[in-house]
Order: C-alpha cells, then structure tokens, then sequence
C-alpha cells in the first residue's frame, strides 16, 4: 500500500502520522520523546518502529515530509523602526513564518543591545526599518552596527528599499543575508508575505543542519517549515476552504505545548458592536501569537511567574497558599519528560493548561476601550474582535490526553475580570483529537483537497 509520512519534531515529542495516499485516512500514529539533546533520530527512530508494528501491512512511503520545533524551535530577533508601526510588521512576519520572537528593537541600536543579540542563540535576525522612500537613518545605523558587532546570524532585511544598496555594500563579504521586500512600503501598508518566505526558506537550508538534524535528510523528502507554520497553514485551509470545497469559516487554534503556547486565528475580527473605530494596523485574516513564557514543561517556571495566585485560584486550584506550587512547577521544569499518573498530577497540569489557554487569548484578542467624542460615547478597538467567534479549536498533548479536553477549553473565554477583552463569549469547540493539525498542514502542501477533507474529518466536537 501506497502512504505518506508526516513527521513533527516537537519540542518534546516526535509525532509520527502515516496517511493512506489514495484514502481519506489516518493508518497510524505513533510519538516518542524527542531527544534533541543527543540525536533527534534517536526518538525518531523509537517512534516509526512503533508506527510499523500499528501498520500491520506493508507500507510503501511515497512522500515523507517534516516540521520542526525541536530546541524551542526558530527563535528570530526583530528589529523595526517604530514599535507600533515597522516593528510590528516585522513581528507579523516573524510569527507567521513559524518562529518564536524572542527580542524586538526599535530605532536606534546600541552597543549594549548588539551585545544582547550576539548572546541571544538567536538563528535569525529580520532587520526592517522606514517605508519605501523613507526614513533611511535608522535602518543604515543598525545594519553597520549589526556589522561593527560581529554578527554572526543570518539576517534578513526586508525595510526601506531605497538603503538596500548601502546595505549590500555594508553586508557583501562580512555577513551572511538576503535581502527582500519591505514589511511596509508604505505608511500601514502591510506586505508580509515575501518575508515570511524567505524566512522560511533560510531555515530550511540552514537551522536544521545547525541543530544536528542533517541525518534526518537522509531519510524524508523535504522539511518544508517550522512546526508552526505547518499548523497555521491546516488552520487556513480549514478555515477558508479551497477551490473546490468549502471551508468550515471563522476559527481559533490553540496549541499547547511543552514550550510555547500558540494562537492562530483565522478570521477578520471586525467589530461586533456598533459605534467602534479602528486603531493600530489592520489585522489579517490569518494571525499567529505565541507566548514562550506560556509551556507546560520547558516554560513551566515562567508560567508560573505569569500565572501568579490570580490565575491559579481563578482556574481551580484552591488553597493555593497551603500547597507547595512552585515545587510542582520546578519539577515539571526539571523533568521535560514527566507524563502525569495521579490525579493529583493530571489536575495539577489541567490547572496549567487553563493557565495557559487564558493568558494566551487574552494576549492575541484585541481589546475596547470607551472614548468621547463630539458624537457622544464611542469604542475604540485595537486588535480582533473575537466575541462572536463561531469555532475554537484545541490541540497539543495535555488537551489530546484529557479527559476533559471542553473545561480546558472553555479557560479561554470573556471573563468579567478583564472587561475591555474581546475574547470569545459562547463558541463551538473542537478538538484535533489524533493530534493531527501539523501532519495535515504538511499535506495541504501538496494536496489541500485532500487535507481539508480530512481536518473536517479528524477535527471532532468535544
């Protein structure tokens, strides 16, 4: 039998899915701890000798495709001009190519924060700055900076196209870069696309050979994006559908994992009240945030420091001053591969979960705020307005393994607490119960027929 292999290096398991090439289904799945600190083959290889005996058949694999998070996955330092405007767009860029930002700079550089990112272990810097035809200053300071410091980390510069000559010039023989297309061509005009790319096309050819991932090509066709990129793209195809078929409309993922938590919407997110004006840039129709303080193993100390007594009580863990709760925290951080057995542990990582699903739409949902006007009382948004949201979705290992994936879930909803967010109020939810998005957002690469049919099939009511 003809198949396809879809593997995910996560940053704490390596999933394995094998798909039937001719059927609209799953014929196996198989995971195992990834072991990024030696020889990420090592839990490969445990995992797709599991997978073959679930098979019970023999398998010809015809394509098999990857994505990776492993070792935190694509980690990029941003740098813009203004925060609100070129910076930003070079945060949407970084995030909707699959990486985690880990430090954003504005205007001006300064020896102290070149220094901050030549210890970042960052793989990529996306150096943007000015609109076509303006400010040129700011851009060409930090590119010689970024020179005069040593830098060693691939650079992208997607700013001003009017300073890509003195950048060349700057850059040719000293550093390695590729130069694109603006972020913003024009005052909040946003044109992100060609960086993700390009982004994406850099870790293709250079993060994963520098993780000592280079065996892996031996084995798979091609590793086409980082793991979240590959889960933003399942999310749009079934979200919006394709040429032939259509697609299920407005939707949230939300994706816990061992190190991040990610949010990607795919909807408009216009306002749902009457009388609301329109701040900050416009939002797009497919929008990814990720929280690296927010993880249920490699950030489980920075949850905790987020969390705080609030969040904790708020979600069910009572008595929170009569239990040693950083103990649980710092163990779950010591021991990344801790799967719980009591239901003490079970509850205690539901409580994190709900942390996590929380904080993290409340991050990525827009916010109103009253304002006067000569008109009367106004609103004022800023972001998505995610109140009337149809369809939310879940997935990542403590939602799959639930037994009460929905009260997980419902941790993400409008709460009276923060009265200005729009986060939702009353939506559906879904659950990627076979743990599945990242596998199908690698098919829909070659066959998005194929993999809407499937995401509508394998994506379950909980």
């Amino acid at each position: 039998m003809e198949a396809y292999l879809f593997i995910d290096f996560g940053s704490t398991y390596t999933k394995l899915t094998a798909v039937s090439a001719k059927e609209d289904v799953i014929l196996a799945t198989a995971k195992s701890y990834t072991t990024v600190e030696t020889d990420v083959m090592e839990g490969f290889n445990k995992a797709y000798e599991a997978l073959l005996e679930r098979l019970h058949q023999d398998i010809v694999f015809t394509k098999k495709l990857a994505c990776s998070s492993a070792a935190g996955g694509l980690k990029i330092v941003s740098i813009g001009l203004v925060p609100e405007l070129t910076m930003e767009a070079a945060k949407r860029a970084a995030l909707g190519a699959g990486a985690r930002v880990t430090d954003v700079f504005s205007f001006q550089l300064n020896k102290g924060e070149i220094e901050k990112i030549k210890t970042s272990k960052a793989d990529m810097i996306l150096l943007a700055g000015g609109t076509n035809g303006g400010n040129t200053e700011v851009i060409l300071h930090n590119a010689r900076m970024l020179k005069e410091g040593g830098i060693k980390i691939p650079i992208v510069v997607a700013g001003n196209k009017s300073c890509n000559d003195e950048i060349i010039a700057l850059f040719e023989g000293h550093m390695t870069y590729v130069i694109t297309e603006n972020v913003m061509p024009s005052l909040n005009n946003i044109n992100v696309e060609p960086a993700r790319e390009t982004i994406r096309s850099i870790f293709m050819e250079n993060i994963v050979k520098a993780r000592g991932m280079s065996h892996v090509n031996d084995f798979i066709s091609e590793i086409l994006m980082p793991t979240p990129a590959a889960v933003l793209k399942a999310a749009r195809v079934l979200g919006e559908g394709t040429k032939d078929e259509e697609g299920i409309g407005d939707l949230v993922v939300i994706d816990i994992g061992g190190a991040t938590t990610d949010v990607h919407s795919i909807c408009e997110g216009a306002p749902s009240k009457p009388s609301v004006v329109l701040r900050g840039l416009e939002e797009p129709l497919a929008k990814r945030t990720v929280e690296g303080d927010l993880g249920m193993r490699y950030s489980a100390l920075s949850l905790h420091e987020a969390a705080g007594k609030r969040y904790l009580r708020r979600h069910g863990l009572k008595g929170v001053e009569d239990m040693n709760v950083e103990e649980a925290f710092q163990f779950r951080y010591d021991h990344t591969d801790f799967v719980p057995q009591s239901e003490e542990d079970i509850a205690f990582d539901e409580v994190m979960a709900k942390i996590c699903v929380d904080i993290s739409m409340k991050r990525h949902a827009g916010t109103v705020t009253q304002v006067y006007s000569p008109l009367g009382m106004m609103y004022s948004q800023e972001g998505k307005d995610l109140m009337e949201l149809p369809y939310l979705i879940g997935t990542g290992g403590v939602l799959v393994n639930s037994k009460n994936p929905k009260d997980i879930l419902k941790a993400s909803l409008f709460h009276e607490e923060d009265p200005e967010s729009l986060k939702p109020r009353h939506p559906k939810y879904l659950l990627d119960k076979e743990y599945v998005l990242s596998a199908l957002g690698l098919l829909a690469m070659v066959d998005e027929d194929k993999a809407l049919r499937m995401l509508k099939k394998y994506i379950v009511l909980c």
